[in-house]
């Protein structure tokens, strides 16, 4: 998996009152590796994070995507579409060749 493709993978994720949790539980990664992520993608100005009002554990917070986050997402979200676009042609290319040669098998 590309970084790319894990960066969006952890955009897509962030919803309205995420945790690191159900982060990590949602696009199957450990714990850490979230944790990780999400630094970085603070780091950039791509994410906030900010304490669960209701909780009183003040090390409990919310991720949310920032403006530029959401921008980063759509682009990165283009980006796998056409990757796949081209993925799939190749295939279908692939596939022509081998009915040629092999006929439907």
């Amino acid at each position: 998996m590309t970084t790319e493709h894990t960066k969006l993978e952890i955009l897509r994720a962030i919803k309205e009152d995420v945790s690191q949790p159900s982060i990590a539980k949602e696009v199957g990664f450990s714990l850490g590796k979230v944790n990780f992520i999400l630094k970085a993608l603070i780091e950039k100005g791509l994410v906030k994070k900010e304490n669960f009002m209701a909780s009183n554990n003040r090390r409990k917070y919310k991720y949310l995507l920032t403006q530029e986050g959401m921008k980063e997402k759509m682009q990165l979200t283009q980006k796998f579409i056409a990757r796949k676009k081209d993925e799939y042609e190749e295939l279908q290319r692939e596939l022509e060749i081998d009915k040629e040669k092999w006929g439907n098998v």
